[in-house]
């Protein structure tokens, strides 16, 4: 992730708080707690956990502990990290996506609207890392801007994917296999005109 952008996530953390915190995402939430319910039925919630990829204002951090997840969750922005860690009252660790390095660990990571700030050429790298840090079963979701862009649009990076470029994303992770995959409209009302390609992803096992 440029530094550029995470400068201006360290600039506007208010701001950016007070634009998404009550964003619904309630679909693509439930989406992805019930694969993972599914790949592990039978398992209490709390021991099933969750990595929050790039966490930003902590909402979805504090959805899934509310519902009884185990979580933890990262973030490039030190401010973003701190508000994150004020509203879920967990510890929200201060990390460059590509410095991030685990394996076998979590039974599903949620990475909204995160990794689309990296560059093409470095999504394939970080997607592996993520995969490793799964165990057996484990489930991936991601979304990106939905288009063909890449570049600066104002003081953020983004790289956009469509359902080609998404796919050979995915393809690039033999481990991985897709569960679901889908075009949405961005929740709050006044960007519900811009789209976006969601996916959800099953480790299969741990080849990767």
């Amino acid at each position: 992730m440029a530094n550029k952008t995470i400068d201006y996530y360290n600039t506007n953390a208010s701001m950016f708080t007070s634009d998404t915190i009550s964003a619904d995402m309630s679909d693509a939430q439930q989406r992805f707690l019930s694969a993972i319910q599914t790949e592990h039925p039978g398992t209490a919630l709390k021991d099933l956990t969750i990595l929050d990829f790039g966490c930003g204002t902590g909402r979805d951090t504090k959805y899934f502990l509310d519902w009884g997840y185990t979580v933890a969750a990262i973030d490039g922005s030190k401010e973003l990290a701190q508000k994150a860690s004020d509203y879920t009252g967990i510890h929200v660790k201060t990390m460059l996506f590509q410095d991030f390095h685990d394996e076998n660990r979590f039974d599903g990571v949620w990475a909204c609207a995160s990794i689309l700030h990296l560059s093409k050429n470095e999504l394939p790298s970080v997607m592996n890392h993520i995969v490793k840090s799964l165990k057996a079963g484990g489930i991936i979701y991601t979304s990106f801007k939905y288009g063909n862009f890449e570049g600066y649009r104002g003081n953020r990076y983004y790289t956009d994917l469509d359902e080609q470029s998404l796919n050979k994303l995915i393809s690039q992770s033999p481990s991985i296999r897709i569960l679901e995959q889908w075009i949405s409209s961005d929740v709050r009302p006044e960007r519900n005109q811009e789209k976006w390609i969601n996916i959800i992803a099953v480790k299969e096992n741990d080849d990767c």
